[in-house]
């Protein structure tokens, strides 16, 4: 009889809720403060949420040593980083490099999005419609309800609201400065990111490239984490091409993680100072396991109703809400804090203050006790 040899498989490591959040923490620049420029920390990010005009900024002060919001600002207004909707259909701040590649990169799924109008564009020609959309834009920037009203004479039967979804899905708009630059106001005001930055988009890239830079950012992370965080699916094909270059693990549910080799896994024992964060920081939004960051106990509790709360970490994980009050910085804690982590998180909102309002002077309050 001939003896067949048997093949044994390793197991793949566990790593537990601590062991990804230390991991993850490193790898989003929360562990400790990094040095990199404001540009290399959007790059490194891949982005940032930017629903609103201050969460960047915010965003950064968090992560960077020696962070000014006029470091970002001055980006902006140089077209060396742009506001457009990429990922998971909202507005993120990009470098101008990644606007021209990531965008592409998730077209497909901006294109999905539009059936859920297609009642309201019955009739209309999409390609006319990017086309006389993209030459009204790039002839001077228009807000959206010039964009809308510009089409609906094309379309008057189209839904008003469905044909400027439609031109946002279709064509890479940015919005134009002064929108979005620390300390001034201005509407709305669109134009095609190709106009904006001088050079044309690139070809949509095959995903390979963002799986790598999205596990440096938010790694160890599944296949169905990183499609949370881009809003794509069928990124299964991706990863296996690139197995042989990446590390396994297991969570605690058995679910498959993948790594970069050399990607940072502190201890899970590394000390986690308090960060503040903005509304809609992706720390919160790109996995589709949250754990790692957000106690099961905590979830939904960043929201209220259309209301998102900026955030508060305590030992890496979210620990409640802030929010300025006149002339007090609220911390709404989730649990009670021992009196070292209040002091700590009263520092760290002290030097969180100094850095976006310098000069001007806040309380620090702690208020009651965020209960379910």
């Amino acid at each position: 009889m001939t003896k067949r040899s048997i093949t044994r498989t390793t197991p793949a490591p566990s790593l537990d809720t601590r062991a990804l959040n230390r991991a993850t923490l490193a790898r989003q620049l929360l562990l400790s403060r990094s040095p990199l420029s404001a540009g290399a920390a959007v790059e490194h990010l891949l982005g940032l949420q930017a629903q609103n005009v201050k969460p960047p900024y915010y965003a950064l002060a968090a992560r960077l040593e020696g962070f000014t919001p006029e470091a970002l600002s001055r980006l902006m207004a140089d077209r060396e980083v742009v506001r457009i909707v990429t990922m998971r259909s909202t507005i993120h701040t990009h470098t101008a490099d990644d606007c021209l590649t990531l965008r592409p990169l998730v077209q497909g799924a901006r294109d999905r999005e539009l059936n859920a109008f297609r009642n309201g564009l019955a009739g209309v020609d999409l390609d006319r419609l990017a086309a006389l959309a993209r030459e009204l834009v790039e002839a001077e920037p228009r807000t959206m309800a010039q964009l809308r009203e510009a089409l609906l004479a094309e379309w008057p039967d189209a839904d008003p609201q469905s044909l400027s979804v439609a031109a946002r899905c279709r064509l890479p708009l940015v919005q134009v400065t002064p929108r979005g630059l620390w300390g001034r106001s201005g509407q709305v005001a669109l134009t095609t990111a190709e106009h904006w930055l001088g050079r044309s988009a690139e070809p949509a890239p095959a995903p390979d490239a963002t799986v790598l830079r999205y596990l440096a950012a938010f790694g160890p992370a599944s296949v169905k984490d990183m499609q949370t965080w881009a809003g794509l699916t069928r990124l299964r094909e991706a990863f296996e091409r690139l197995r042989p270059r990446l590390v396994t693990f297991r969570d605690g549910n058995g679910v498959e993680l993948f790594d970069l080799p050399d990607a940072p896994r502190p201890d899970p024992d590394t000390p986690a100072p308090p960060r503040f964060l903005p509304e809609f920081d992706n720390l919160l939004l790109s996995h589709a396991d949250r754990a790692r960051v957000v106690p099961p106990e905590y979830r939904g509790r960043t929201w209220q109703g259309n209301q998102a709360h900026c955030t508060l970490l305590v030992d890496g994980f979210l620990a409640g809400v802030w929010k300025p009050a006149g002339d007090a910085l609220l911390i709404e804690p989730f649990g009670t804090l021992t009196k070292a982590q209040r002091e700590a998180v009263t520092e760290e909102g002290e030097r969180m203050l100094s850095v976006m309002h310098p000069g001007e002077s806040y309380d620090i309050r702690f208020g009651t006790v965020v209960r379910p």
